[in-house]
């Protein structure tokens, strides 16, 4: 009996200091690895930034058009100041959806403004700006998200520089079904939306519409066939997001040419 209690003991011993050391190695790997993971992420957004301004080629060195072409800027969407951090973070690492996702460092937009289904708005934003050959604001990019049918949609909507008229967008985050609502990353419907404009006269209102059989060829999309709610809710995303409620201001802002002096 005592042998067999032995036996037991060593083998629960065994067991324990073999979970211990694969959580060691685990945990180890996780925090070796951070630095690598955080590299690569911040590298697939730039490639997603680069390609909602259209400037991804197939042999686009990344990194050097980005930082050749690219200025990022944080700004305070309260008070439309540009900030040099925000929640410790610099324009580089900062991160406006996961800041979304923190009480402190959000708001929380009331049901009859949440068109867009998305629950809470980051205090601070990431906008990228970017230059053209005379070394003048050609591009602005901009976090876009929205509730599709199964979950949000998250996106990249690039502006010309009258921050009206579309140059591309990139859905590079969703749960949509493949093949209906996932070809809101079909290259062709994507194609639809440049040159579209966002606003109609003097900026006053949004026209900007996912709709089947469009009319206005200036503002209208083509709605993704048999997949209605994810339409919807781009549609819903593009009101909420240039509204008065979130980019409207901003827009107004630097189409003024004051960002800069925020």
């Amino acid at each position: 009996m005592a042998k067999k209690n032995e036996s037991l003991g060593k083998t629960l011993f065994v067991v324990v200091a073999l979970c211990l050391v694969c959580a060691i190695v685990v945990s180890g790997s996780a925090v070796g690895l951070k630095p690598i993971q955080q590299k690569n992420a911040a590298l697939d957004m730039q490639r997603n930034v680069l390609d909602a301004a259209g400037l991804l080629e197939a042999d686009t060195d990344v990194v050097a058009v980005f930082n050749e072409r690219v200025e990022t800027k944080l700004v305070n969407l309260d008070t439309l100041e540009v900030v040099d951090s925000a929640n410790g973070q610099d324009p580089v690492a900062y991160d406006p959806i996961a800041a979304a996702n923190k009480p402190e460092w959000s708001t929380k937009l009331e049901k009859s403004a949440d068109i867009a289904g998305i629950g809470t708005r980051e205090n601070v934003t990431k906008v990228y700006l970017i230059k053209g050959a005379d070394g003048e604001l050609a591009t602005a990019v901009l976090y876009v998200r929205g509730y599709g049918l199964w979950g949000t949609m998250y996106g990249l909507l690039a502006l010309e520089s009258d921050m009206n008229t579309v140059k591309g967008i990139n859905f590079y985050e969703h749960s949509e079904t493949p093949g209906l609502g996932g070809e809101i990353q079909n290259p062709k419907w994507v194609a639809q939306w440049q040159g579209k404009e966002i606003y109609g006269d003097e900026h006053a209102s949004i026209e900007l519409d996912i709709m089947k059989n469009p009319s206005q060829e200036n503002h209208d999309i083509d709605a993704l066939s048999g997949a209605t709610l994810t339409s919807n809710g781009v549609d819903n995303l593009v009101a909420y997001w240039f509204s008065d409620k979130a980019y409207g201001p901003l827009l107004d802002k630097i189409r003024k040419g004051e960002l800069n002096n925020g």
